[in-house]
């Protein structure tokens, strides 16, 4: 969803030096490789998915994980000589990217999809959905309401980190939530008070999770996809919650994976066939055992199958979804990631 440094694996590093070699960007029907940047989170879903991709086709998928905004950074800066073919992000880092010229339109067909979910152009589409939330350590009683305010008292000193805005998706969401809920200034206002238990800064937020579990941390922020997917897979022992206003309820922002073919990319052809293969209806159904929402709007509601996994709507059905204009958030990202860093000396 976003979280982590980047990190080049051994495959990749093949992957640079084959599109190196051959990344003249024609993008032809024999390609056999293709590389996927992505803001990380949703991983063994992408694991499965691409073997399955390997075995119909033929064509191998290399994947570079980081967080949102390195993602992007990284497209930019190889601008000169590219090396993403596909680029996965979460808002608004997805529309910098198309704002920046970072993006090409794929023509894949997209009509499963909401229009609201898509870019009109054709140069984004939503591949799966997911929340923004926080995370608490056993000792916390997740069960009772936790506000905003709560997580200001002198309980929590040196015991809540938050990974920073500008620099991960699930930061910068925290970022907007607060600004939706409190205005500009209020949010400004109250993570300057947040100051005195923020343990500091962090570019990732996956590596709060392992803190929080073993009670380093008392709360830090997440997202439903990750989180849940992390108390399955590794037996993680913290809870899931959404932070409540003095009035007590709970809401949160939509924060999804964007999807969008890369300017440039070496290998066009495969990257447009994989896009349409994670959108196919196969595939997308199985994103709820992934602990993610699916795009195609006729699985929207499709129920996860394996044992132990939670539906994300069961996650969020008594929480008010809000869905922020990100095009205006974008606007408006760099002046409120400057006033956050000012606010709060990070």
């Amino acid at each position: 969803m976003a979280r982590t440094a980047l990190i080049l694996t051994s495959a990749t590093a093949v992957a640079f030096s084959l599109t190196a070699c051959g990344g003249t960007g024609s993008g032809e029907s024999g390609d056999k490789t293709v590389t996927v940047y992505s803001a990380d989170g949703v991983g063994d879903w992408y694991k499965a998915q691409f073997a399955k991709f390997k075995d119909q086709t033929g064509i191998a998928v290399n994947l570079v994980e980081a967080g949102s905004g390195e993602v992007v950074s990284r497209v930019e800066k190889e601008q000169s000589n590219p090396q993403a073919d596909v680029v996965v992000t979460l808002p608004p880092f997805m529309q910098k990217a198309d704002k920046s010229g970072l993006l090409q339109a794929s023509g894949i067909d997209t009509a499963a999809v909401a229009p609201a979910d898509k870019d009109a152009k054709g140069n984004w589409v939503t591949l799966a959905g997911n929340y923004l939330c926080f995370i608490a350590n056993p000792s916390v009683d997740a069960t009772k309401v936790i506000t905003w305010d709560d997580l200001l008292k002198p309980d929590y000193k040196g015991k809540i980190q938050y990974s920073t805005p500008g620099q991960a998706g699930d930061g910068t969401a925290v970022l907007i939530l607060l600004q939706q809920l409190m205005g500009k200034q209020g949010a400004l206002d109250y993570l300057t008070k947040l100051q005195a238990n923020n343990v500091g800064p962090s570019s990732s937020t996956g590596k709060l999770q392992a803190k929080v579990d073993k009670g380093e941390l008392l709360v830090a922020n997440g997202d439903v996809q990750m989180n849940l997917a992390t108390v399955k897979e590794k037996g993680s022992k913290f809870d899931v919650f959404f932070p409540a206003t003095a009035d007590g309820k709970a809401k949160t922002v939509a924060l999804p994976y964007l999807m969008g073919l890369a300017k440039g990319a070496p290998h066009s052809s495969a990257g447009k066939k994989l896009m349409e293969f994670l959108l196919s209806a196969d595939a997308q159904k199985s994103l709820p055992d992934a602990f993610a929402v699916p795009a195609r709007t006729e699985l929207a509601n499709v129920p996860a199958t394996t044992p132990g996994a939670v539906s994300p709507a069961s996650v969020v059905k008594n929480v008010e979804i809000l869905h922020p204009d990100w095009t205006k958030v974008l606007d408006d990202l760099d002046a409120d990631v400057a006033a956050y860093s000012k606010a709060t000396g990070s």
